[in-house]
């Protein structure tokens, strides 16, 4: 997919409402076994980047540096007409930093105040020597709004086909 493309489904007023709503993600890779995984994760889109971070010795680590290529799901919605997705697809790059990740803890602010913020920090720089930052640069991207018809092709074209 051309960057064009990708950047334009980023722009699409639906895809930032989402990218700025949440930090909460489903992630698609390949373990080390072959076998494919699907997994809760918290992200931070970085305007590049999906930035996920985790345990040095997490099991998705060592997969994604196996085999790079990755999937991102984030969706919101509590009714067919609010229903909305992104879905992303693109590759890992693993880096192991001292202490915590920037990003992650820019994710976690997303969704609490400043003093719940700051026990986090605390809490996680206790706990955390190192952690693994895998970004994930998009390669092609969709973003799906149920409600307003922006939807796969070939649903569209089914809905047409089949009138209610």
């Amino acid at each position: 997919m051309e960057q064009h493309v990708i950047a334009a489904e980023l722009s699409a007023a639906g895809a930032q409402e989402l990218l700025a709503a949440t930090s909460s993600a489903h992630l698609a890779y390949n373990a080390e076994d072959g076998t494919p995984r699907v997994i809760p994760v918290g992200f931070f889109w970085t305007g590049t980047q999906f930035v996920i971070s985790t345990a040095t010795t997490s099991p998705k680590v060592a997969a994604l540096k196996a085999r790079p290529d990755a999937a991102l799901a984030i969706d919101g919605g509590d009714t067919p007409e609010q229903a909305r997705a992104l879905s992303v697809r693109g590759r890992a790059s693993i880096e192991i930093v001292d202490g915590l990740v920037p990003e992650y803890l820019a994710a976690a602010r997303k969704s609490m105040g400043a003093e719940a913020a700051a026990e986090f920090e605390k809490a996680c720089r206790a706990m955390y020597d190192q952690m693994a930052r895998i970004a994930i640069t998009p390669s092609w991207v969709r973003f799906y709004d149920f409600g307003a018809g922006r939807m796969p092709k070939f649903l569209k074209e089914l809905a047409e086909r089949n009138p209610t």
